[in-house]
């Protein structure tokens, strides 16, 4: 049966559709810089990657869980127990992050990187597309060309987090 289109309609799908970072994955990649400042140091708790990263802790552990199921979180029981990066910071992409906290890369349902979402009755021979496309390659380069090594090589100023735990390498 064929879609109908009607102009101003949308589908659920189109209204979830946007280009918005949620806190999800704001605090999920503050998180996750927390982890890389601290990599080969031990693990770190909950309450320290909470305090380093301004995110509450109840929603922080909500968010390592789907972190440590992608395998780039791992997590250690015990006494001195805590969360570790599952792989070194600099072969963790900043991309690889943002899509396990927000989902495929979709500036515009036609385009997103899960081609099973891309279901606009318009897509064939739509004029505005191309546009889409390059928009939605432009955010894929940007994020998959940094790595977390990337974002802490340059330190950001004192002020910016005066909780961060100090370390020494």
């Amino acid at each position: 049966m064929p879609v109908e289109y009607r102009m101003g309609a949308h589908t659920p799908a189109q209204e979830a559709c946007h280009m918005k970072v949620s806190t999800r994955g704001e605090y999920g990649m503050r998180a996750m810089v927390a982890l890389a400042h601290h990599y080969g140091t031990g693990p770190l708790s909950i309450t320290d990657i909470a305090r380093e990263s301004s995110v509450p802790p109840a929603y922080l552990e909500q968010l390592i869980a789907p972190l440590r199921r992608a395998g780039i979180v791992e997590s250690k029981r015990g006494a001195h127990g805590g969360y570790i990066l599952g792989r070194a910071p600099g072969e963790i992409r900043v991309g690889d992050v943002f899509r396990i906290m927000e989902g495929p890369i979709a500036p515009m349902e036609c385009v997103s990187e899960d081609e099973s979402e891309q279901v606009c009755p318009l897509i064939d021979g739509c004029e505005t597309r191309p546009v889409w496309l390059r928009l939605r390659d432009s955010i894929v380069d940007a994020l998959d060309s940094q790595t977390l090594a990337d974002l802490i090589a340059t330190p950001a100023s004192p002020a910016a987090n005066p909780d961060r735990i100090p370390t020494t390498v």
